[in-house]
């Protein structure tokens, strides 16, 4: 009788056992990503930093905020009713019409450092863009003497999406304009190179400060002449699930090789690949086919490449037809520091190493057309040359570690990557989601765990003491 009964008590535990193993490994699993719906052309909003800071554009330089290199700042930039007159610009280069509406920032600048500052301006949702409606960026010093200026447009597309324009204080040898210490203003102001008016609604804007300190020794002003132009092929294999990020601060790490993601008319899609000094950047992105393929939408894929503090480095755009497509960027040079003597970019802009941004745009025509998706994207990343020294740099940047520093890639260890497992990663780093999803799949295998070495070692024990009660009275 006592042997029964021991067994049923065994039997009982072990279905309980069961049942709770069940309900953990359940709990486990309802914590892991899952394939999400998506009925309609539903654009995820942009994710501006988690610890983006308020930064109220002034009307004039009086009032401008200050803007410190290393934080990011939340504005935005006024609405206007249109207007097809010339306005006053903010810097020189530009043949479009610019509307009233700048806005300015104030920068506190030495003579020793280079300071960037990209501009990202956001449509709000319900935003329909002009042919042509964009922003420009200048840097100007204290005479009003502009230092660089940058525009950029929606296109003809005239679909609402993350513009990036930039401007910077660069301290050249040689000396020239804006090399004093002293204060400086970052003017952002609404263009339009479209005929017409352009009743163009208020945009969000984030901005990026970055400071890069001067090399320990000087440096060559020669650019080299020669490099490898030619493309190589495109690298083959089966993609690796990821899913890009709503904004640069959480776009997406991925390394050399193939990635499968899928993107939705009006979306836009971040990407981060780490390119080290002397390595050569070549990237394309394929789109899937539609649910018909009547029909055509020029200017309907876009793939834009910025370097580490967001500035364009060259963009690739073709149109749909309902079938597969592709946008390859061009071959471009090495990185290398004395690139920021070029005349031109790409060369200018692949100035220093660090996490260059691949940016996927699909046009919202896309789902009047061929339907609402999600459709496929496929991205193709290859590196290319050599690894070779950087500039040795005299001091640190703000942020730390933007130029070519701490920028270890996904791979594996061998690969210029952490050697990390994809789940701590990504509790460490990167897409929120993905970091929420990673600490509940972690926290909860660690109580499976748990709980089952508990069984194991309470078994065994209960083993062991009927093992001793049998042996001290062999007739139970």
């Amino acid at each position: 009788m006592a042997r029964r009964g021991a067994a049923a008590r065994t039997a009982r535990a072990a279905v309980v056992r069961g049942a709770v193993a069940v309900v953990v490994f359940g709990a486990a699993m309802t914590a892991l990503p899952g394939p999400v719906a998506v009925a309609a052309p539903e654009v995820p909003a942009y994710a501006f930093a988690d610890d983006v800071r308020d930064a109220l554009g002034a009307t004039d330089t009086g009032d401008a905020v200050r803007l410190d290199p290393g934080e990011t700042y939340r504005s935005s930039l006024p609405g206007s009713p249109g207007d097809d007159g010339p306005g006053a610009g903010a810097g020189a280069g530009d043949d479009g019409a610019k509307d009233e509406g700048k806005v300015y920032y104030r920068l506190e600048l030495d003579d020793t450092s280079t300071t960037y500052v990209s501009v990202t301006a956001i449509p709000r949702p319900g935003a329909v863009p002009a042919v042509g409606d964009g922003i420009g960026v200048a840097v100007q010093d204290a005479d009003g003497t502009p230092c660089t200026y940058d525009s950029v447009t929606i296109g003809t597309a005239q679909s609402p999406r993350p513009i990036t324009a930039w401007g910077a204080r660069e301290i050249l040898p040689g000396k020239g304009l804006c090399q004093e210490p002293g204060t400086y203003y970052v003017v952002v102001e609404p263009v339009s190179t479209g005929a017409g008016a352009s009743a163009r609604g208020p945009w969000d804007l984030e901005l990026a400060p970055v400071s890069e300190p001067p090399p320990a020794k000087a440096a060559t002003t020669d650019v080299p002449q020669t490099w490898n132009s030619a493309t190589p092929a495109p690298p083959v294999a089966e993609p690796v699930a990821v899913r890009g990020g709503a904004g640069f601060t959480e776009a997406t790490a991925v390394t050399q090789g193939v990635s499968g993601d899928e993107i939705v008319p009006g979306q836009t899609l971040f990407y981060r690949v780490p390119v080290d000094w002397g390595r050569q950047l070549y990237a394309s992105v394929e789109l899937g086919s539609g649910e018909k393929s009547s029909g055509f939408v020029a200017e309907a894929l876009d793939l834009t490449l910025y370097n580490p503090v967001r500035a364009k480095v060259e963009d690739a755009g073709v149109g749909y037809g309902g079938t597969q497509k592709s946008a390859t960027l061009a071959p471009a040079p090495p990185v290398r520091y004395v690139n920021r003597y070029a005349p031109t970019n790409p060369t200018k802009s692949l100035r220093f190493a660090g996490s260059y941004y691949l940016v996927v745009h699909l046009a919202a025509q896309v789902a009047e057309a061929f339907g609402d998706g999600p459709y496929g994207l496929t991205l193709r990343v290859r590196l290319g040359g050599s690894a070779q020294p950087g500039p040795g740099y005299e001091g640190r940047s703000a942020p730390r570690g933007v130029f070519g520093q701490d920028t270890g890639g996904d791979g594996p260890a061998e690969a210029g990557g952490d050697g990390r497992t994809g789940q701590a990663r990504a509790a460490a780093g990167g897409d929120p989601a993905m970091r929420a999803v990673a600490v509940a799949g972690i926290g909860t295998g660690t109580v499976l765990l748990l709980v089952l070495g508990g069984w194991t070692l309470t078994a065994r024990r209960r083993a062991a003491a009927q093992i001793r009660v049998s042996a001290q009275n062999p007739t139970a």
